[in-house]
């Protein structure tokens, strides 16, 4: 497994010495407007304190109620001070656990996503934000008579920020949530969301306009016909806008793109180019068999405003959320075995893992794994990273 940056450790273990901040800054500040589910009466221990006590134990690597609380419980009294947490009264796992069931997921993502998108890198000039919509369900929290949680979510391609969240019921679905996810981030103007196949949808589109944002949309069987006419373009005749030959984990594939120019005859509304991705792959020990996939998007953006570089990355993107944020929360989180199942729980522990995960990404760590182990030797480590020292 590779080390982390030496810079990063570095710059973590000389952090300067832990002290009570008259006013709490970084995290605590951006969790001071969330709304405390709690009976004012007998609150012993603020809302942001504990949620941002949590965070650090999840930095830490830590994943259920009961860890969490112990690691509240042993870090040394200047952390705890540091956090705003007496030394002599820590909160308990009961407490600990019944805030985290009631808080509401979708704030609680609004405000820690807006304190992540304050800490990060601005973007190149002229360059777009592109936003990836997809969803993902928490299967850990299925019980004997209820299905597990779905939660759909907005994460920023470029850093692997999530922007915003929220809960699909059983009394609905994904499409019918992606409006009301989007409204939670104030300004889409300029960017592209990009989505798979399920929310190729013309009330999407038409949403998006309003939003004066742009689209790539994935095209599979679920829109046959629209699926059919973009099968039936003429991409023979068509070079490739781009390729890209990569080798690694044992494979190569093989990745091109073509592109059209809609002028006429295709069936959706503000489509203005077609997209053709192939990609072929094989295992470098079977030389000889490739597999070929062909999958066909469409967007809104105009020639002038993308390049074929640009919409190639942008497709890519969507499809890396799954492995910067996904992946992570299923193997290093072991999300899909917790057995956090009442309340908002769920949810909220997923938008509390998205924070660490999204915390350690600004930071420059890609093994999210070896960042977990790096935090868990030095609790002082996770208040620096989240701007508390």
């Amino acid at each position: 497994m590779p080390a982390l940056p030496s810079s990063l450790i570095s710059s973590l273990s000389d952090a300067p010495a832990l002290t009570v901040p008259e006013t709490a800054g970084g995290l605590p500040a951006a969790l001071a407007g969330v709304p405390d589910p709690r009976a004012r009466r007998g609150v012993r221990h603020r809302l942001c304190v504990v949620v941002t006590a949590v965070v650090c134990a999840v930095v830490a690597g830590y994943r259920s109620y009961s860890a969490i609380a112990e690691w509240v419980a042993d870090v040394p009294d200047e952390t705890a001070e540091a956090l705003g947490i007496a030394a002599d009264r820590r909160p308990s796992e009961a407490m600990i656990r019944r805030l985290l069931q009631a808080l509401d997921p979708d704030l609680l993502t609004t405000a820690i996503s807006g304190w992540l998108v304050g800490r990060a890198t601005t973007s190149a000039s002229g360059s777009r934000q592109a936003i990836a919509v997809d969803g993902k369900t928490l299967r850990g929290s299925r019980t004997a008579v209820t299905a597990a949680d779905h939660v759909m979510a907005a994460c920023d391609q470029a850093t692997g920020v999530v922007l915003a969240s929220t809960n699909v019921d059983g009394k609905t679905n994904e499409i019918t949530r992606f409006g009301p996810l989007l409204d939670q981030i104030s300004d889409l103007r300029n960017t592209v969301i990009t989505a798979d196949a399920l929310h190729c949808q013309r009330e999407h589109v038409a949403y998006l306009a309003e939003r004066s944002a742009h689209w790539i949309l994935t095209v599979k069987a679920n829109q046959p016909h629209l699926h059919a006419q973009l099968a039936g373009l003429p991409w023979r005749a068509v070079p490739d806008a781009t390729r890209h030959d990569d080798r690694g984990h044992g494979r190569r594939e093989i990745r091109t793109l073509k592109i059209l120019t809609i002028s006429t005859g295709i069936d959706f509304p503000h489509a203005a180019q077609a997209i053709q991705i192939r990609r072929r792959r094989r295992r470098l020990d079977e030389p000889k068999r490739f597999t070929t996939e062909t999958v066909y998007a469409i967007t809104d953006l105009q020639v002038h405003q993308a390049k074929p570089d640009q919409l190639a990355a942008w497709i890519r993107g969507h499809w890396s959320i799954e492995n910067k944020i996904h992946w992570v929360r299923d193997v290093t989180y072991d999300e899909d075995r917790s057995q956090i199942r009442t309340g908002t729980g769920p949810q909220v522990m997923a938008a509390l893992r998205n924070a660490a995960i999204g915390a350690l990404r600004l930071a420059g760590l890609t093994n999210i794994a070896a960042a977990n182990r790096h935090h868990a030797r030095d609790s002082s480590r996770a208040l620096a990273l989240l701007g508390i020292i």
